[in-house]
């Protein structure tokens, strides 16, 4: 995007196509406005049409851009003809007014999971503490886990410089590799509990450990039931990882996270919290120390955190479900 200040002008009457109201008759050139002639007036055509260039991927105009910058969109609006000359101005004023901003991208994907809204429901009732459709007893607790893969030790040539007055901190950009660590842990919603371990890899093992870890200690040990939320990963995947560990533990409940929905799972919001905490900037002597700052990082967080503020609700989620089925029906098929 290309920045720009944009100059005061008179204040006075214009269409809602950003338009003047006076340019009946104008041609496809710009017309200077009576009395302001420092701004010139485009017909409403004019308007309409890069509005909608700027609602265009510019693959599909044949322009080898992966989108519009408001430059672009400029060079573009001249070699089309709508104008023979026009600034950038204009395009950023007529663009804001109807918040187009055609050089911002925001990923999205539709649910695949053919069950989404039971699992996603059963998951969101756990966090208001409700399992088919009954309050859970004081005895019951629910659990996030997963995995954080590959943390890094990252041995930087130079010793990192501390912040001074007028200096931020200093880290060096070169860089050696020290190995790496998977981070197991587990949240406990409604207590603001965190339990995590650090293993070479990913996998059944490692999770499992994990899973004693929590379930040997109080009040887990003598809970009526304990639900551990997760999502798909192979160490804790589908029936027979469920029969396996209530196998081992017969109060434990798996509710296993819809298809590419992570984002449910809460132990993804304390992995945000140590990944801008703990591991920005990445700067560590060796892998000893990347642990060690893990493990008392959750002691430290057992003093200070509070249950997150969870507002997703069933029927929020009925609700974006229904929003995405009718953008869905709207969208024209791929190519």
């Amino acid at each position: 995007m290309t920045s720009s200040r944009v100059a005061s002008t008179s204040r006075g009457r214009s269409s809602a196509n950003g338009g003047s109201g006076s340019v009946w008759g104008a041609g496809r050139g710009s017309t200077p406005s009576p009395g302001a002639a420092a701004r010139p007036v485009f017909p409403p055509d004019v308007v309409i049409a890069v509005k909608a260039l700027a609602c265009e991927l510019p693959a599909r105009c044949g322009v080898p851009l992966s989108r519009w910058s408001r430059r672009e969109l400029q060079r573009e609006v001249r070699a089309q003809g709508l104008v023979a000359e026009i600034s950038g101005t204009p395009i950023w004023r007529w663009l804001s007014a109807d918040a187009i901003r055609p050089w911002r991208v925001r990923s999205w994907l539709f649910p695949r999971d053919p069950d989404f809204a039971a699992k996603a429901g059963r998951i969101l009732d756990l966090y208001a503490r409700r399992w088919e459709g009954i309050p859970l007893d004081p005895t019951e607790y629910v659990l996030s886990a997963d995995e954080k893969t590959s943390v890094q030790a990252r041995l930087r040539c130079h010793a990192t410089r501390p912040p001074g007055p007028g200096s931020p901190m200093r880290v060096e950009h070169e860089d050696a590799r020290g190995g790496a660590w998977a981070y197991h842990a587990a949240w406990d919603v409604h207590r603001a509990k965190v339990f995590g371990a650090c293993a070479p890899a990913s996998g059944i093992a490692p999770f499992d450990r994990l899973v004693a870890q929590v379930m040997t200690q109080e009040p887990y040990r003598s809970a009526t039931r304990v639900f551990w939320v997760v999502d798909n990963g192979s160490s804790h995947r589908g029936a027979r990882a469920r029969a396996r560990l209530q196998a081992a533990w017969p109060t434990l409940v798996l509710v296993h996270t819809p298809v590419h929905a992570s984002w449910l799972n809460q132990i993804e919001i304390y992995f945000s919290i140590i990944q801008r905490k703990v591991l920005t900037p990445n700067d560590f002597g060796s892998l000893a120390e990347v642990e060690d700052r893990l493990l008392r990082f959750q002691e430290h967080y057992a003093t200070i955190a509070h249950p997150f503020e969870w507002r997703f609700r069933r029927d929020d989620l009925l609700a974006l479900l229904a929003r995405l089925e009718e953008r869905e029906l709207a969208l024209p098929l791929a190519a």
